[in-house]
């Protein structure tokens, strides 16, 4: 099963709260925090609704 490695890259200052909410229940803090998950479509729809702000890499594993 593929894997996720989801990374902060933008501030989360001046967005929205379901934004700042979305970002938090993925596990990222501060920017530049790094999280893995595995790849399901709940964490692909998170994903989609701050693509603005996270860099996705995918992994083996």
């Amino acid at each position: 099963m593929a894997k996720l490695q989801i990374t902060l890259v933008r501030s989360l200052i001046g967005r929205p709260e379901t934004q700042r909410t979305t970002v938090k229940t993925l596990g990222l803090g501060k920017v530049n925090s790094i999280v893995v998950h595995n790849d399901n479509p709940a964490i692909r729809g998170m994903i989609n609704k701050v693509n603005h702000l996270v860099s996705v890499t995918e992994i083996e594993g």
